[in-house]
C-alpha cells in the first residue's frame, strides 16, 4: 500500500505505519508540479495534501487506485468533493486551533515590528553591540495605542482580546456592521474604513479576501495611514497591494509592516526582502507544535481508519 505525501508532515503522520505500507514523501522542501503530482498519484492508494494542492477531476483521474485522500485541513475549497464521492474515495479533513494561534502570531508580528526585534537581533549577531546607547533601535509603543481590526470575525475578536490587555484603543470594521456584544465585551468601537486608516497606530487584517476586499489596503489607503503607523496582515496576502506597500516603507512614508502572507506566495515582491522595517514569516498563522501534532494524530487516525474501510471521525 503507498500513501503519497507532497510535502513532509508532522511526526504523528510520518511515523507508525507498519511494513505494509509505502511513504513516498517529498522532502525538497519545494513545490511539486502537477505533473509530478500526477506521476506520484498513479499508484498511490492514498494520499494527504495541504490547502496548496488542488485536486480536480484531473488529479483524481491521474490516480486511478486512490481510495482516501486526506487533507491536513478543515476547509475543502481545493478538492473536486461531488467527484471525490463519484468515484467512492474518501476525503478526510483535519481540524486545527487557528483563530488564539493568529491572533498570537498578529501580536508577535505586532510587537516585532514596533519594537524592530528582528532588526534588534540582526545588530548584535552582526558584532555591532559594542556599549548600550539611549538612542540605538527606537521602536514605537504599543501600551495605550490605537488599532485598528480590519475584519471582526473570531480571530478578528481574538485580536482585540488582546489588545485590550495592552490598554489599546481598539477600532474596528465589519462587512456586517457593528457587533454590539464585541463592543460591550471589548470596548471596540464599529467605524468606517477611512477613519480607521486616520486614526490607528496598527492596523491588523482579517477580512476574508473576496472581489470586494482585493487590494483593500493599497497606495490610496497607505496614505491615508499615520507615518508612524504600521501594518500586519495574517489574513490573506491578496489583501494588499505588495509594490505600493515596499514604496511606502521605503520612502518612510510608513514606520513598519508584519506579513505572514503574500500576494503571490510563495513568492514575495522583491523590495520587501532588502527592507529593515518589515518582518516576514512565511504563513504560520496556526503553525504552534501542539496544535500541528494534534492536527497530524488526528489526520493519522482518520487514514488509517479510512484505509481499513471504516468511517473516519471527520470527513467531507
Amino acid at each position: 500500500m503507498k500513501i503519497y505525501m507532497p510535502a513532509v508532515f508532522p511526526e504523528p503522520l510520518m511515523q507508525g505505519w507498519g511494513a505494509d505500507v509505502t511513504l513516498d514523501v517529498n522532502r525538497s522542501g519545494y513545490p511539486v508540479s502537477r505533473a509530478q503530482m500526477q506521476a506520484h498519484l498513479h499508484d498511490a492508494d492514498a494520499a494527504v495534501i495541504n490547502l496548496d494542492d488542488v485536486f480536480d477531476r484531473e488529479m483524481f483521474d491521474a490516480a486511478p487506485n486512490l481510495r482516501v485522500l486526506s487533507l491536513f485541513a478543515e476547509s475543502t475549497y481545493n478538492i473536486d468533493l461531488d467527484y471525490a464521492h463519484t468515484r467512492g474515495i474518501t476525503v478526510c479533513v483535519t481540524p486545527g486551533e487557528i483563530f488564539e494561534n493568529t491572533a498570537d502570531l498578529t501580536f508577535a508580528l505586532l510587537m516585532s515590528a514596533a519594537r524592530r526585534i528582528v532588526e534588534a537581533d540582526s545588530y548584535i549577531r552582526s558584532g555591532n553591540y559594542h556599549a548600550w546607547g539611549p538612542a540605538t533601535l527606537l521602536g514605537g509603543d504599543i501600551y495605550g495605542k490605537t488599532i485598528g481590526i480590519i475584519g471582526m470575525g473570531t480571530i478578528g475578536r481574538c485580536v482585540a482580546w488582546r489588545a485590550k490587555g495592552f490598554g489599546m484603543r481598539i477600532l474596528y470594521t465589519a462587512a456586517h456592521g457593528p457587533k454590539h456584544a464585541i463592543e460591550a465585551e471589548l470596548g471596540a468601537q464599529f467605524t468606517d474604513k477611512q477613519t480607521l486608516l486616520r486614526e490607528s497606530d496598527f492596523v491588523c487584517l482579517h477580512c476574508k479576501l473576496t472581489d470586494e476586499t482585493y487590494h483593500i489596503i493599497g497606495a490610496d489607503e497607505i496614505a491615508m495611514m499615520k507615518p508612524t503607523a504600521y501594518l500586519i496582515n495574517t489574513g490573506r496576502g491578496k489583501l494588499i497591494d505588495e509594490p505600493a506597500l515596499a514604496r511606502a516603507l521605503a520612502d518612510g512614508r510608513l514606520a513598519g509592516a508584519g506579513l505572514d502572507v503574500f500576494e503571490d506566495e510563495p513568492a514575495v515582491t522583491p523590495e520587501l526582502l532588502s527592507l529593515p522595517n518589515v518582518v516576514l514569516t512565511p504563513h504560520l498563522g496556526a503553525s504552534s507544535l501542539e496544535n500541528r501534532m494534534q492536527m497530524a494524530r488526528i489526520a493519522a487516525a482518520d487514514l488509517r481508519t479510512a484505509l481499513m474501510g471504516g468511517q473516519p471521525r471527520f470527513h467531507a
